[in-house]
């Protein structure tokens, strides 16, 4: 999987929109650095710009933000509402798939260290970057803001991670920037049918991990309550890393919890949702649905999508889009308005669409593709799609046995079957169009220059690779075609006996798919002059087509039996 961060850099400059496009003009430079988002606020007068990719190309573009905002931006002259203390007050790296945090805040350490070194700009570790307790606390790195900075720096105990400790012209320009590592932060807000502020509040306190104040008597009106260092006493909420306030929305007469979900892990998007829908209902109102404001990560939905089916002892076997359609559904996403998946999802966003897929075709599309003179798809693209089909069927009779009357207590069984089949599907495919680009590869070698003795060596080196490259793929799906015979006979031996022919028809083209991508491997390894490679990987594929023959041949006998 693509290791994928996002970075939501803050700069102090939200009114000039020249100097917020020579910023976020940087990102854009930087290939592989997909620019999401640029939201400036007048009254903050910041700006919050929003970009993905993979980690590096992340980092340079980040650098290169800060660079040119310290260029470009006096902290000396700004004001604005929003606390803040540097030119880039803020620079956190978010985690969004294929990468851990620990791995995060390596980038963030090396990216923080990069600041300072090179721009020479204090630079505070926060959050999970923090190199101190205290310092995972924002708001305590911003210690009395930009303001307070000339003081706090040159004392040890204000002493930045990275760049210099001491006040002078180039920092009274660029303050200190803080660099962070922090998990996906969900902002969303809860529909209510209400139109009390006050209510809103209320279930807002009820859920939010700060909670509300504790009161003499606990009434209402009683007053506030302190600890012996004059601290407020708080009756803590419920979800653990939310924050959370009620307002009235004008736009659609009704009153809303705004929340902001700052740990996804702790508390799950659909986890707040139920909670805050319980704790509405004990105060005699209902959530109608919410809406996403931002973006989100597109795992918040599959697992959302998971967690209804689960609560409806339904199979979690199903497709990608329909565990997104039921979070969208559960969860009242589109209450207010439509809500597009793929305008809302950072992976859906970020994806590259410039190159034609097989698999994106009609099923008459892909026929007729194959049909046409071009040598691509051929045998190997067709047996990867043969061996997607024996999963898909297969699942579909984990599903329908899942939902069968009378099998309620076996619902969990079958939608293990049906969550395997599903993951072997999605290889498959994925494998349809690697074997036409594994084709594409040797075209590609064979038509490198042979002019020198070099070029010569070199074009028949790219030949052996690619060709060793596309005998692995249909070696693959021959691989994956036979995981699908354990699912096939599960359903064969236990699942809905009006379905067994399904998973009989499954059986066929599971064989079929192992037959046909070994005929691929025999024919590329042929042209292997790695003797022992070619040897290794055919003795492999004859022993996987064996087994293909011999499943295929004992399950439609028990298909046979079933039927009778």
């Amino acid at each position: 999987m693509k290791q994928l961060i996002e970075c939501v850099p803050n700069i102090s400059e939200g009114r000039d929109m020249n100097i917020i496009n020579q910023v976020t003009a940087e990102v854009e430079k930087i290939e592989g650095v997909k620019l999401l988002d640029v939201d400036p606020g007048a009254t903050t007068n910041r700006t919050v710009i929003t970009f993905v990719g993979e980690p590096q190309p992340v980092c340079e573009a980040a650098f290169r933000v800060v660079a040119k905002a310290s260029e470009l931006i006096d902290m000396r002259q700004h004001h604005g509402d929003h606390p803040r203390q540097g030119a880039t007050d803020v620079c956190p790296l978010i985690p969004v798939s294929g990468i851990t945090m620990q791995e995060v805040v390596g980038y963030a350490h090396q990216l923080a260290k990069r600041i300072g070194n090179e721009l020479d700009i204090p630079v505070y570790c926060y959050e999970e970057a923090a190199q101190q307790p205290e310092r995972r606390n924002l708001a305590y790195c911003r210690t009395g803001e930009y303001e307070s900075l000339s003081t706090r720096l040159g004392t040890d105990v204000w002493k930045p991670d990275f760049g210099p400790n001491c006040w002078n012209q180039h920092v009274a320009q660029t303050g200190a920037t803080q660099v962070g590592a922090r998990d996906f932060l969900i902002a969303i807000n809860y529909n209510l049918n209400t139109t009390s502020t006050r209510r809103a509040n209320a279930i807002a306190f009820d859920v939010r991990e700060k909670g509300r104040p504790q009161r003499e008597g606990g009434k209402i009106t009683g007053k506030p309550l302190k600890d012996a260092e004059g601290n407020p006493l708080m009756i803590p909420g419920t979800l653990k890393g939310t924050k959370a306030i009620g307002w009235y929305i004008e736009e659609y007469g009704i009153a809303q919890v705004s929340m902001n979900i700052t740990n996804i892990n702790v508390s799950p998007v659909h986890v707040c949702f139920d909670e805050v829908c319980a704790k509405a209902a004990a105060r005699g109102v209902r959530v109608t649905g919410c809406e996403v404001v931002g973006l989100l990560p597109k795992r918040v939905l599959i697992e959302a999508g998971q967690y209804y089916l689960t609560k409806q002892q339904r199979s979690l076997g199903v497709s990608e889009d329909e565990l997104i359609k039921i979070a969208v559904k559960s969860m009242g996403l589109d209450d207010l308005k439509p809500f597009n998946p793929k305008e809302k999802v950072i992976e859906y966003l970020i994806a590259d669409h410039s190159q034609k897929r097989l698999v994106d075709l009609t099923c008459e599309g892909f026929a007729d593709e194959t049909a046409s003179e071009s040598p691509a798809p051929g045998g190997g693209s067709v047996s990867a799609y043969l061996g997607a089909l024996a999963a898909s069927l297969t699942t579909m009779v984990a599903n329908l046995s899942s939902h069968k009357q009378g099998w309620d207590d076996r619902w969990e069984f079958f939608s293990d079957w049906a969550v395997k089949g599903q993951a072997l599907k999605t290889e498959l495919i994925a494998l349809v169009d690697e074997d036409t680009q594994a084709f594409n590869r040797i075209m590609n070698a064979f038509g490198l220059p042979k002019k020198t003795d070099q070029e010569k060596a070199d074009r028949t080196a790219a030949i052996q690779e690619a060709t060793k490259y596309a005998t692995e793929v249909p070696f693959r799906t021959m691989q994956k075609s036979l995981q699908t015979f354990d699912l096939i006979r599960a359903m064969v031996t236990d699942g809905n006996p009006n379905s067994v022919t399904d998973a009989g028809v499954g059986a066929l083209c599971a064989r079929s798919a192992v037959m046909g991508a070994y005929l691929n491997v025999k024919i590329n390894a042929s042209s292997i002059k790695d003797m022992a490679y070619k040897q290794d990987i055919l003795d492999r594929a004859d022993k996987i087509a064996k087994q293909a023959e011999q499943l295929e041949a004992e399950l439609l006998q028990l298909v046979n039996q079933k039927i009778g």
